[in-house]
């Protein structure tokens, strides 16, 4: 699939979004045929969640999704690779049925997407040339901070510029925020905690200079009217949770044991993240075989 332009992106997912908030549609049977492999969408860029290979996409989530589908008997998935700009156009035009990156959970979100509960938690990592120091966001003062592009990690960068008083430098994917780093046109490049400890693992020009939890969670991200599908996805998820596939898998691909997160271990009440628009707090037990 082909990457879209920012620019036209944000237009269609705008417009969409705005058609969505006037006209609520219910999700047509064709949406999540059950006969066919997911279609999924993720930036191929994130390792270890993605990793692009010659025979195709590897990691985390692309283990994950491939999960998923077995267990709600669906045959496999197809998973598209497109940058951040791209995806959310590409879910609400229907070309995909679900963003399986690792996306943030935040009311803003879910005012235009429906989550599953949250598998993972994350919060905000710096990384810095590994010559360099970085004790906290203030050490950011006068220089360049480099982002993904239209990423959880944008918005804050965006927001706390002025505050704090650094520059922001934006690129299409992670890879060339690190590189940034490395090159020096950027002194940090900020990015969610799990993909920046393991970029910093895989190379020794870089380290993580500073982290901290913020509370925020992943979740899969699909439309507003999926409900149904959203619900299987979810209760296979919890089912992932409950016999330890979630943690190994944690471990296979991050190799390391797996931190105490409560979203990698935790059945939430209801469906969807709780405390977000979208949530559904009916109690259910997860069917697993």
């Amino acid at each position: 699939m082909r990457r879209v332009r920012s620019g036209v992106a944000s237009l269609a997912c705008l417009t969409v979004a705005l058609g969505l908030a006037q006209s609520p549609v219910l999700a047509q049977p064709d949406d999540h045929p059950a006969d066919k492999p997911i279609q999924a969408g993720t930036d191929f860029g994130i390792a270890p969640f993605v990793i692009r290979t010659p025979s195709g996409p590897e990691g985390f989530s692309i283990d994950m999704v491939k999960e998923v589908a077995r267990r709600i008997g669906r045959p496999g998935a197809d998973i598209a690779d497109m940058n951040m700009s791209g995806l959310i156009s590409a879910l609400m035009s229907k070309r995909i049925e679900m963003m399986v990156n690792p996306f943030g959970i935040t009311a803003e979100r879910s005012e235009r997407m429906l989550f599953t509960e949250p598998y993972l938690g994350t919060g905000n990592a710096f990384i810095i040339r590994r010559s360099d120091e970085m004790k906290g966001v203030d050490d950011l003062k006068g220089k360049i901070l480099a982002v993904n592009r239209g990423t959880i990690s944008d918005t804050w960068a965006t927001e706390q510029a002025p505050k704090v008083g650094f520059d922001v430098q934006r690129y299409e994917n992670f890879p060339d925020s690190v590189q940034a780093v490395i090159t020096r046109r950027a002194f940090a490049a900020l990015n969610e905690i799990p993909t920046a400890n393991y970029a910093a693992s895989q190379n020794q020009q870089i380290k993580v200079g500073f982290a901290e939890y913020t509370g925020r969670n992943f979740g899969f991200a699909l439309r507003l009217e999926s409900v149904a599908f959203r619900n299987k996805v979810e209760e296979a998820i919890e089912c992932m949770k409950r016999d330890g596939w979630l943690v190994k898998n944690y471990e296979k691909w991050f190799k390391q044991p797996a931190p105490k997160d409560p979203a990698l271990t935790t059945i939430f009440p209801g469906w969807g993240p709780p405390g977000f628009k979208g949530h559904d707090p009916a109690r259910h037990t997860p069917k697993c075989s």
